[in-house]
């Protein structure tokens, strides 16, 4: 199958292209990016004027909620989420019913998601056996499955001898920790940034409560030599310690999440509308400036989702009673455009490196890069469209979402995933 993306910026990372071309598309793979492709017999062309062709986004951080949990997402309507979206990879976190420890698990999420077939689903496999805290999981079994990605996400290992174990394992393997950083006993019922907690009447959560266990691993990863990426980092003090480690050589990496990079917890109008709850918490203006910094030059690698859907009903609840998190993948680029882009915190060259090259090569997979021959995973994403987030209108099942009615500019105009069109 030949497609010609005509008239497009490209960029790419890789090699640092960023000029006007047009890109042909032959049985799955980058044939040519050139001032001008023929039409002649290609079977589809995508008019990419006024457009970014960028390799397609990775996302590092995705709930799917299958098995156990699919009244709030499943694999087809994540995948569906994801390609809406612009994201042609994404990995799956282990917290569903029952718990990714095992290799029967995993392999019921990488089968299901094979069939559907327009995302590459990396599923993580958890550390602990049910996310207890008390055992490792099967991780040689895990790791002989595949496996390459763990993480404990939803909570930290709280037993420094267990982490330190795990590490040494998954460092053999030559995989990477997802790390969730919480010192879960200092949460103490927190549902809110402590600076918030009186004008909301609601109990606070600490900056301590991240950068705790932020350093105790970055400590560990340093004596094990595991690669350790910091997932939804939301404080001055991660993006501080992240920048030490690097400067001390230590494997490590670190995402900041959409809504962290875009959102003060002084933005929270109240407390009854439980969109505004996540784990971490939204931060202060103070913190939500060195996220931002921290994005533009280079101490944090990744932006991703956190993608966490939840059923309407449960975020109906009161503040204290919903659950944490919120929806991700279908707002993630069109708000990195419009906050780091257009806030001159990133240039569109820097966008696509934290959307996909930067994910590609911590997560050691050949994606991220869309030079010649390459297998044409492909977003193309019109920056100046703007659009009202509609949460009706969203492909997955949550509709848990702050930014319902704000109006965002940029939108993914097309998705190509192996070389085949999965959005147009």
């Amino acid at each position: 199958m030949k497609i010609i993306i005509k008239n497009g910026r490209v960029i790419n990372p890789a090699d640092r292209m960023d000029t006007l071309a047009d890109v042909l598309v032959e049985d799955g793979r980058v044939k040519s990016i050139l001032p001008a492709v023929t039409e002649g017999d290609a079977d589809a062309v995508i008019d990419a004027s006024g457009c970014w062709v960028m390799p397609g986004f990775i996302d590092m951080h995705v709930h799917l909620r299958d098995p156990g949990q699919t009244e709030k997402e499943t694999i087809d309507t994540g995948i569906e989420a994801a390609v809406s979206g612009g994201f042609t990879t994404i990995v799956a976190m282990a917290n569903t019913v029952p718990v990714v420890d095992n290799e029967e698990t995993y392999q019921y999420v990488c089968d299901k998601a094979k069939k559907h077939g327009k995302v590459t689903v990396l599923q993580a496999g958890s550390i602990t056996k049910g996310l207890k805290g008390e055992e490792l999981s099967d991780l040689k079994g895990l790791i002989a499955a595949g496996c390459r990605v763990f993480s404990e996400d939803g909570k930290s290992v709280m037993n420094s001898a267990l982490m330190r174990q795990a590490m040494k394992i998954i460092k053999a393997s030559g995989g990477v920790i997802l790390d969730h950083c919480e010192d879960k006993p200092l949460v103490e019922g927190g549902v809110v940034n402590m600076t918030e907690s009186g004008r909301l009447s609601l109990p606070g959560i600490s900056n301590a409560v991240e950068d705790i266990i932020a350093v105790r691993d970055i400590m560990l990863a340093k004596e094990t030599g595991v690669w350790l990426h910091l997932c939804h980092c939301s404080t001055v003090g991660a993006e501080q310690y992240l920048y030490q480690a690097k400067e001390a050589g230590i494997r490590v990496s670190g995402e900041v999440c959409p809504h962290h990079f875009s959102l003060s917890c002084e933005d929270i109008p109240d407390n009854n509308d439980a969109n505004y709850k996540m784990n971490p918490p939204l931060r202060t203006r103070a913190d939500v400036a060195a996220l931002r910094e921290g994005i533009s030059n280079g101490i944090f690698d990744c932006i991703s989702t956190d993608h966490a859907p939840h059923t309407q009903e449960e975020k109906a609840r009161s503040f204290l009673k919903a659950p944490f998190g919120i929806v991700g993948l279908e707002t993630a680029a069109a708000l990195t455009n419009s906050v780091l882009v257009n806030g001159g915190y990133l240039t569109p060259m820097g966008m696509a490196e934290k959307m996909s090259f930067n994910p590609s090569r911590i997560l050691g997979i050949s994606r991220g890069d869309i030079s010649i021959g390459n297998i044409a995973d492909i977003v193309v994403f019109d920056p100046k469209k703007v659009w009202t987030v509609d949460p009706d209108k969203f492909k997955s099942k949550g509709r848990n979402t702050p930014f319902k009615g704000k109006k965002l500019t940029g939108q993914v105009r097309a998705v190509l995933y192996k070389g085949q069109i999965t959005k147009q």
